[in-house]
């Protein structure tokens, strides 16, 4: 698929995609037509990828760190340590945003319920994280 394709089908603006290309995080093969400029092709493999690199990023991960993985995964360069360390600090990740959500949703039932029964001064948002 072309790059107005590829665009839609991920949700990513077209900028995105081609900033995206520069870092080489995706790598579309190049097609016979465009000239000078080749026509990027992009696959259903590529699509993956993007949602591979929007987990990562959700979880915290830089995209030199999410090209740094992608680069030595394309190489068969599989590294167990480097996977398992980088779960580890994902997991961390996951269960500190956890507890703080838990916080705000907290605060948020203490607030409704002074609002409905407002007794004692309202609930402080330090207090809940």
């Amino acid at each position: 698929m072309l790059i107005a394709e590829f665009a839609r089908v991920t949700g990513l603006p077209r900028e995105t995609v081609r900033y995206y290309v520069r870092r080489g995080l995706l790598r579309p093969e190049q097609g016979r037509k465009g000239g000078s400029r080749p026509y990027q092709i992009f696959s259903e493999k590529d699509v993956e990828l993007v949602r591979i690199i929007r987990v990562h990023q959700a979880l915290g991960s830089s995209l030199a760190e999410i090209a740094e993985m992608i680069t030595g995964y394309a190489a068969g360069e599989g590294n167990p340590e480097q996977t398992d360390a980088l779960l580890r600090d994902h997991i961390v990740r996951l269960e500190q945003q956890r507890r703080e959500i838990d916080g705000m949703l907290a605060f948020l039932k203490g607030k409704l319920d002074w609002l409905e029964k407002p007794n004692g001064p309202p609930p402080r948002f330090l207090d809940y994280i």
